[in-house]
């Protein structure tokens, strides 16, 4: 299979949407002219044409009310935000109105919306443009959540988005756009609602989702070296959320730990955690860790940005001391 970076993934998927459905559209800041602020529709432009690549002002409650009305009618735009800091400007739109209205017309109003936006830090973006904000979003009634960590699941992941008539909020990590991956060149879809074992293992279950999948990759093989087995699961959506793989996971391994790249309070990890105090406590032989950032603001610097996101080091230290491994 051809190896391919994220974000030629997601490129790829975003073409064959606008391909198979004139419905389809797409819009958002810099998308056109300037390709995109991380590159993903360098030359759609060219190869679209304006009614279908619509560069928007710097107004995301504007575009995204917009996409949520043009999603009423019966296309399926798809907007990006540059960066889910910015989904805050439009968060009226995307809650109260995109995650609400079928279920408020009792199903006659359709929102097959999707908005791809960028989470994470560790690019020096400082406090206001390096947060995550996909575990807020999961907690929203009638959203999906999508958090892809390699090029493989971003096209399935992307491929099912585009066919779900619900508004999908679909994460891209900044740091993971030149990660490369396997993507065959048959037709695949993932499903939501699918974690993924990234590595099998029987000593402790590592749960991550998005940036934290690297991370706990990387641990899990300085564990292999201490003999100790660490399984990876790979959420790859947050909403909806597939506990039973995680579940199923724990009773066999017995410990977990969560890894999630946002602050520890309010953290989609407590939601992890709890759900498996609930379905598997007479399982567990120690308390469900939660790695976490602190509940700072993101630095500017790098090395005090470095040293709050939660690294590899980090979730081994915390695994071997609590669990006496």
């Amino acid at each position: 299979m051809p190896e391919i970076m994220l974000r030629d993934a997601v490129a790829n998927g975003l073409r064959e949407a606008l391909d198979s459905d004139d419905r389809v559209f797409l819009m958002g800041e810099d998308i056109g002219a300037y390709g995109g602020a991380y590159a993903v529709t360098r030359g759609f432009l060219e190869e679209y044409g304006e009614d279908r690549i619509k560069d928007t002002p710097i107004s995301e409650s504007v575009f995204v009310g917009a996409g949520v009305g043009a999603a009423m009618i019966g296309l399926r735009p798809i907007v990006e935000v540059m960066t889910i800091n910015f989904t805050l400007v439009a968060i009226d739109q995307i809650v109260n109105h995109a995650a609400k209205l079928s279920y408020m017309s009792n199903g006659q109003l359709k929102i097959p919306l999707i908005i791809r936006t960028v989470t994470g830090g560790g690019g020096q973006l400082a406090a206001t443009h390096s947060q995550s904000f996909e575990n807020w979003y999961a907690s929203v009634p009638g959203l999906r959540v999508v958090v892809p960590s390699n090029p493989y699941d971003a096209l399935g992941l992307l491929r099912t988005s585009r066919k779900d008539n619900n508004p999908v909020i679909f994460a891209e990590h900044s740091l993971l756009y030149r990660v490369r991956g396997e993507v065959p060149e048959d037709y695949y879809e993932i499903p939501f609602g699918k974690a993924n074992i990234v590595k099998p293992g029987t000593d402790v279950t590592i749960i991550a989702y998005s940036g934290m999948v690297r991370v706990a990759e990387e641990a899990a093989k300085i564990l292999d070296e201490k003999n100790i087995s660490a399984e990876i699961i790979d959420l790859r959506t947050l909403s909806p959320l597939d506990m039973d793989t995680v579940v199923e996971s724990v009773r066999k391994t017995n410990r977990a730990a969560v890894i999630e790249e946002t602050w520890k309070t309010g953290g989609f990890s407590g939601t992890i955690a709890s759900e498996i105090q609930e379905a598997a406590f007479d399982d567990l032989d120690g308390p469900v860790l939660r790695i976490n950032a602190p509940d700072v603001p993101a630095p500017y610097a790098r090395n005090i940005e470095q040293a709050m996101i939660p690294s590899a080091d980090w979730l081994i230290d915390s695994i071997t001391y609590n669990f006496g491994l």
